[in-house]
């Protein structure tokens, strides 16, 4: 038995041992990653930019691409580098940051899309006090919240961890130190813990799902009750971006935590790991820019500037 803070570091699943693939897989991360930062920086930018922009739901925007960048930041520069210089070492104060600030990024940002969904029911069911319920303190406090929600559970998963005994060595079956693959290596009697606190996660996260679908039941309601087709379509419009995004972020997520060992692929884990963590912070730029004409307006008018 041996604890985790006596391993000096451990090692991750490797893409594969072939030089050539490897370099593909590097450029392949490369590109994904280029178009994720791309993506969310443009988002960002405009948004800071625009003056008309500074409102409740690009505010939630902005930082919504934020924790994007975060999210993919912390795993693919790695992957990357261990592709490119063929190792598969990861130091163990590395391991500790990686699982903390993934862990992290993606509380805060459910955290988040839960709040996306209180700011598009606010202004569509209660439109007339948006101002008040929504201004800039309310935004400020809120956004900070699901920071620090994200923050404290990270804090409480990381530790947790990484306080347990391991006793199946430092070989992690994943690209990247992934709290269930870290979980594995730790010793079955000690295992209770963490289940523990992954029950209550559980809980924190289908309290936001609930509370987002609660939202647009009221939101749905309230736009089929709008007489003319040409204002529910515009009100439901402000709500497809936000909708579509929040679909993929579950079902990826989902896909992590019901993929099923019988699947008949060569490394599942792996495949849905790449899915959860890369497809959601590249493809919500794009969800955003393709489905709101008042992002694409401020986009194209930054860029021709």
């Amino acid at each position: 038995m041996s604890n985790s803070s006596s391993i000096t570091q451990f090692l991750l699943l490797a893409f594969t041992d072939t030089r050539e693939l490897q370099l593909l897989h590097f450029w392949l991360f490369l590109g994904i990653y280029l178009a994720a930062f791309l993506g969310n920086g443009l988002i960002i930018t405009t948004i800071a930019c625009d003056q008309h922009l500074h409102t409740p739901m690009y505010f939630f925007l902005l930082s919504l691409s934020l924790l994007d960048l975060g999210c993919i930041s912390t795993t693919v520069p790695k992957a990357m580098g261990n592709s490119l210089w063929q190792t598969r070492a990861i130091s163990n104060a590395g391991c500790v940051a990686q699982l903390f600030l993934f862990v992290f990024f993606i509380s805060a940002e459910f955290s988040l899309l839960a709040i996306m969904a209180y700011d598009r029911y606010i202004a569509i069911c209660k439109p007339l006090h948006y101002g008040t319920l929504l201004g800039s303190r309310a935004c400020v406090h809120m956004a900070a919240a699901a920071w620090a929600s994200g923050f404290l559970h990270a804090l409480l998963h990381t530790a947790n961890t990484f306080s347990l005994p391991l006793c199946k060595g430092n070989s992690v079956d994943q690209f990247f130190c992934e709290l269930a693959q870290i979980l594995k290596l730790s010793c079955p009697d000690t295992y209770l813990r963490e289940f523990r606190l992954l029950v209550f996660s559980t809980f924190v996260y289908l309290g936001c799902f609930v509370f987002i679908v609660l939202s647009y039941v009221q939101i749905f309601r309230a736009v089929l009750r709008i007489p003319s087709e040409q204002g529910r379509h515009k009100a439901f419009s402000t709500c497809l971006p936000h909708l579509d995004v929040v679909s993929l972020f579950i079902s990826t997520g989902l896909l992590a935590f019901l993929k099923s060992p019988s699947i008949s692929l060569p490394s599942p884990d792996l495949v849905v790991a790449v899915l959860y963590s890369l497809v959601p912070p590249t493809l919500n730029p794009l969800i955003y820019s393709m489905r709101n004409q008042e992002l694409q307006n401020a986009v194209w008018k930054l860029m021709t500037v």
